[in-house]
C-alpha cells in the first residue's frame, strides 16, 4: 500500500501552524489538565488530533484513527492496531510539558501501521520548521536530506545518548540501568520522543532506551531510526512494532553490534 508522503507532510505541518503554534507560550491554565499522573494534556494536543484524524481519514477512505488523546478516553481503539485496516497512529503534541512550559522542544508525529507493521512515519518539530519522515525501504529525510544514524564500532564508553528508565517499566530494568549510567554518556532527557528520534537519525545521538512503550511515542521514530540505517530492537530481542507493549523496553543503536554491546553493557546479568 502506498501513501503518498508529502501530501501527510503539508497535512501535519499545516496542523501545527493552524493548531499548535498559535497556542505556544499563550496557553491559559484552564487549558491544560492531567490526564494521568505526570502526564498533561492541553487544548492543542486534542485540536491537532482531531484535525489530524479528519485530513488523514479522508486521505487514505477506510483507514482509522489510534490517537494518543482518544486512546487516554478510550483504551479500546488500541484494538485497532490488531485489525486489517490502516491505521493512523498520531502522538499530536510530543513533549507536552516542554510545549506548556515555553520550551521549544516538541513535536508532532504520525505513522501509518497496517498489520503491525509501520509503513511510514512523519516528525515535525513546529519551532524549527523542520519534518523528518521515512517510508519502509525508502530511507529517511528531513527537507530533502538524506538522513543517517552515526557509525558503529564504538565501544559503548564513547556512545551518546539517552535512558528513559525508571517512572514507567521494570522496576527492575530501571535499577540495573540506573547503576549501570556511568559506564555510557548518559545526556539529559529531551522530554520529548520525537526529537531524540530525529537527532539518532541525524547522528546527533548514538542511542535511546525507553521503557514506556506506547504506540505513538515510537512507531514514526523506530521506523525513521530503522531507514536512517539503525537497529531498533525490543530488549527480549524482537524487532520492534507499534502493537508490542510487553518487552520491558526499546533500544535502539547505530548498527546490531552496537545494539548488542549496549545491551550487555547495560542489561546483561553479571
Amino acid at each position: 500500500m502506498h501513501v503518498d508522503i508529502d501530501a501527510v507532510t503539508r497535512i501535519v505541518e499545516e496542523t501545527a501552524n493552524q493548531e499548535i503554534l498559535p497556542r505556544f507560550g499563550r496557553l491559559a491554565s484552564h487549558e491544560v489538565r492531567e490526564k494521568a499522573p505526570g502526564e498533561l494534556v492541553t487544548v492543542a494536543d486534542e485540536a491537532a488530533e482531531l484535525r489530524l484524524a479528519a485530513r488523514l481519514r479522508e486521505l487514505l477512505p477506510g483507514s482509522v484513527v489510534l490517537g494518543e488523546e482518544s486512546a487516554a478516553k478510550d483504551e479500546a481503539v488500541m484494538d485497532y492496531l490488531a485489525g486489517d485496516d490502516p491505521v493512523w497512529v498520531i502522538d499530536p503534541v510530543d513533549g507536552t510539558a516542554n510545549f506548556t512550559a515555553g520550551r521549544s522542544r516538541f513535536a508532532s508525529m504520525v505513522a501509518l501501521v497496517l498489520h503491525g507493521e509501520t509503513l511510514a512515519a512523519w516528525i515535525h518539530e513546529p519551532i524549527a520548521g523542520k519534518t523528518a519522515c521515512a517510508e519502509r525501504g525508502g530511507g529517511a529525510w528531513q527537507n530533502g536530506e538524506r538522513l543517517s544514524v552515526a557509525a558503529g564500532g564504538r565501544e559503548p564508553a564513547k556512545l551518546r545518548g539517552t535512558l528513559h528508565a525508571g517512572f514507567f517499566g521494570s522496576k527492575t530494568v530501571a535499577r540495573m540501568v540506573d547503576s549501570r549510567r556511568d559506564r555510557v554518556i548518559a545526556l539529559r532527557s529531551f522530554r520529548c520522543a520525537g526529537a531524540e528520534y530525529v537527532a539518532l537519525a541525524r547522528a546527533e545521538l548514538d542511542f535511546a532506551l525507553f521503557t514506556k512503550l506506547a504506540p505513538w511515542d515510537h512507531a514514526p521514530g523506530a521506523l525513521l531510526v530503522a531507514e536512517a540505517g539503525g537497529e531498533a530492537k525490543l530488549l527480549d530481542g524482537r524487532p520492534y512494532g507499534p502493537a508490542q507493549r510487553d518487552g520491558k523496553g526499546l533500544l535502539l543503536a547505530p548498527d546490531a553490534a552496537s545494539w548488542q554491546a549496549l545491551y550487555d553493557t547495560l542489561l546483561k546479568a553479571e
